[in-house]
């Protein structure tokens, strides 16, 4: 890279990738009510190969508590019932030969709990991941400034730009995490 500004453009997309990891994690964390994302990454050992479940059949939430997994191969059903209990999302799973149905219990209080500490688990993982992005770059900006590509004066901008592209998506982490607890929390 042979700009400060190629060096931030690179940074921003790997903050906003590390937000992007986050929400999709949070998606897969149970609230109380059903969600396909609940079982998508879920892998079904396909002939041999592991497959993820979102990629063997339909998934659905025909009701506010229920998800519907209808293969599109109706012999993978028993794959897709033992991968869905060897996942130990808390949830057993119906079948009656043709579709897989979930119900989705009441969260108990320690459940929930247990959940945001995942999720906070999680956020702070993507936290350190955008802080390993800030001192690249930083690294990089500091050397463009030794290699005489830029000017001190580019130097101390490129770090205030590339900590400001981080203090925002941490602080868009923080909210995602609060919006999160509070989701999980609600009875």
């Amino acid at each position: 890279m042979e700009t400060v500004q190629e060096v931030l453009n690179d940074a921003t997309t790997k903050i906003g990738k590390s937000f992007d990891t986050l929400k999709s994690q949070f998606a897969g964390l149970r609230t109380g009510k059903a969600s396909p994302a609940m079982v998508d990454q879920i892998k079904v050992d396909y002939y041999g190969c592991p497959t993820p479940i979102k990629n063997l059949g339909t998934i659905s939430t025909p009701e506010p508590r229920q998800i519907k997994i209808a293969p599109f191969d109706p012999t993978v059903l028993d794959a897709m019932n033992k991968a869905i209990l060897a996942a130990n999302i808390g949830v057993t799973p119906q079948t009656d030969g043709k579709v897989l149905r979930i119900t989705v219990p009441e969260l108990n209080e320690e459940r929930r709990k247990e959940i945001v500490k995942v999720a906070k688990t999680q956020a702070e993982a993507q936290k350190v991941a955008m802080r390993n992005v800030r001192r690249d770059a930083n690294d990089a900006v500091k050397k463009l400034e030794k290699d005489k590509k830029i000017s001190e004066d580019d130097m101390k901008q490129g770090l205030d730009k590339i900590q400001k592209a981080t203090d925002d998506g941490i602080a868009k982490i923080d909210a995602e995490l609060k919006a999160k607890e509070a989701e999980v929390m609600s009875v």
